[in-house]
């Protein structure tokens, strides 16, 4: 690998960059450690996961820049981020990843709100008297 590979990944309003490079498994997002940037430890498995399925979390420095959405939804988003920039380092790597789910771009997002409505579907409440 001559120079850093990159993947994007989405989740509901959140977009994460990622960029990977070789180097001693660093991972950082918006300039800071992911584990201060991301202090539940799900959210922390959720980022390390494809690193880990291929085996390779200790071979590349991982920068991710993330903007919208929440905590959960840019985790989420970086997850798919890294598992796409991992295939653009090695193809061998699509196989592990895809049976591990890593490859799937939730569609899910928020859903309209609808006049007459208090929110989506959430209607006002009735007032018999």
């Amino acid at each position: 690998m001559e120079k850093q590979k990159q993947g994007l990944g989405r989740r509901k309003e959140a977009v994460t960059r990622v960029y990977l490079a070789k180097g001693t498994g660093t991972i950082t997002v918006n300039d800071k450690d992911y584990k201060q940037y991301f202090p539940l430890v799900y959210l922390q498995n959720q980022v390390e996961a494809p690193l880990k399925t291929a085996e390779v979390a200790d071979k590349f420095d991982v920068k991710i820049n993330a903007t919208g959405g929440g905590l959960k939804g840019q985790a989420e988003a970086a997850k798919l981020g890294i598992a796409r920039a991992l295939i653009e380092v090695n193809p061998e790597f699509r196989p592990a990843l895809k049976a591990a789910g890593y490859l799937k771009r939730d569609p899910r997002g928020v859903e309209r709100k609808k006049f007459g409505k208090k929110k989506a579907r959430r209607s006002y409440q009735f007032s018999k008297r």
